[in-house]
């Protein structure tokens, strides 16, 4: 399955004037590389979300979301979120949530 292209859409509306990112096609979807550290994504249907493990732990208490396992090892601090019931505050502030994450951590 490829990506969901209009989600992707819906990422860029939210990361368009953010300086410093970069779109990027990676593990059959795309990544959004902020500083050049993964901060935002899209892989099928589902929102990935880079977050300190604490903010992860907190999403992952609600039915939308799950842990960003695509290998078979999860990743701590990593979120797949489905977004479809998520309205344009909530679906941005989760973005905004992971792009404060990212710019604490050392630029690539």
């Amino acid at each position: 399955m490829a990506y969901n292209e209009d989600l992707a859409v819906r990422v860029s509306t939210v990361t368009n004037s953010w300086d410093g990112l970069v779109e990027k096609k990676m593990f059959g979807g795309v990544g959004y590389m902020l500083n050049g550290n993964m901060c935002v994504g899209v892989y099928k249907d589902y929102l990935i979300l880079r977050l300190d493990e604490q903010k992860a732990e907190e999403l992952l208490t609600h039915t939308f979301a799950k842990p960003f396992d695509i290998t078979g090892r999860p990743m701590k601090g990593w979120v797949m979120v489905q977004p479809m019931d998520l309205d344009d505050n909530q679906f941005g502030e989760m973005i905004h949530t992971a792009r404060k994450f990212v710019e604490t951590l050392p630029a690539k």
